[in-house]
């Protein structure tokens, strides 16, 4: 039996999930709202539509509501679903607090609902390339890992810019860019430094650098910013999307969304810096003169063959009960508390204890 969706927002992520839920066996989509009547007029011959959610929520032939609206409406929308039975996606960030989470899990617990979140870039191919690395061990013991997201527009767009609606990248993507690093590298983290800046908008924040330390002695580092300018003929792709790991065996990086990854490792590691000097264009040199040939062994990474249906693909067998949800709340409401760390670190300009 198909499990039947209905979608709470039109724009333009609703129109995203509308059309890969459709290539789906074994789910329909039943029913569209959106608040905004002229949204609704591509939806597709076939599926309801409403202007009023609780009308959507109320609809007995909707098992799963799939909540794609503003940031700031999530929370009313979880619960109106919840009140009503409807078993429930939200898409990220999932609450724009770890209090409105727990407001969540309380009316979700009491009507006893299915409840995850749209974290779709756990299927990042970038992001399982590098990880498959990490998982692998062929670094050794990992020290450091960063990854990078920059962009050139600058500006926000549509309800992003306004505040009161959830706007804002550390929002948008560095909801993804933080639950790709806390769902990679285990263990606790023990402290948090963030500086989050207004660059070009003056409301919301569009550059961030978060720097965490975890447990294990790894040093994580999340950078975005959506002015930084590039040769545009240049075909440098670490300059819009880039990983970087190093351990005491060798690094890693991976370039782009369609990534490139290579793995650095060393043929023979010095225990002493010999005496003779190297003159570079920075001076002369010892440590950091350029290496012998044949002593920097490189070798690709095979990129990761993953894809964002693969999530619905997990929902589809979790929500039969054939195994779990990739995404768990517990692991989304760590994520908020990150953020919220962040945030008062950059406030505070002090580092903040975490865990």
């Amino acid at each position: 039996m198909s499990i039947r969706f209905g979608i709470i927002g039109f724009g333009f992520m609703g129109h995203e999930h509308l059309s890969m839920l459709q290539e789906f066996d074994g789910i329909d989509v039943v029913a569209i709202c959106d608040n905004a009547p002229g949204l609704l007029d591509d939806v597709p011959d076939g599926i309801k539509k409403y202007v009023d959610a609780n009308d959507l929520v109320k609809d007995p032939d909707v098992d799963v509501v799939l909540i794609v609206a503003n940031n700031n409406q999530h929370l009313k929308l979880v619960k109106a679903a919840a009140e009503a039975k409807k078993d429930i996606i939200c898409e990220k960030p999932l609450a724009l607090s770890a209090a409105e989470l727990e407001e969540m899990e309380k009316v979700v617990k009491e009507n006893g609902v299915k409840f995850t979140v749209h974290q779709q870039r756990r299927f990042d191919p970038d992001f399982r390339t590098i990880k498959q690395v990490f998982d692998d061990g062929s670094l050794g013991d990992i020290y450091t890992v960063q990854t990078k997201l920059y962009g050139f527009n600058g500006n926000m767009h549509d309800w992003h810019v306004y505040p009161e609606q959830g706007g804002g990248m550390l929002y948008d993507w560095g909801v993804h860019l933080i639950d790709q690093m806390l769902w990679m590298i285990p263990g606790k983290i023990t402290s948090v430094f963030a500086d989050v800046r207004n660059v070009i908008n003056e409301k919301v924040d569009d550059y961030f650098k978060i720097l965490l330390r975890f447990e294990s002695g790894i040093t994580a580092e999340i950078e975005l910013g959506t002015y930084f300018l590039k040769d545009p003929n240049s075909e440098n792709k670490w300059f819009e999307r880039h990983w970087f790991m190093g351990g005491n065996k060798g690094t890693a990086y991976v370039d782009g969304f369609d990534p490139i990854g290579k793995k650095c490792t060393t043929s023979q590691l010095l225990t002493n810096v010999g005496g003779q000097r190297t003159m570079t264009a920075a001076g002369p040199t010892r440590s950091f003169g350029p290496p012998p040939e044949g002593r920097i062994v490189v070798e690709p990474i095979e990129a990761a063959k993953t894809n964002h249906r693969m999530y619905f693909e997990n929902y589809v067998k979790a929500y039969r009960g054939e195994e779990e949800f990739l995404v768990q709340i517990p692991q989304v409401k760590r994520v908020l508390a990150v953020m919220d760390a962040a945030r008062e670190s950059a406030r505070t300009m002090k580092s903040v204890d975490f865990e």
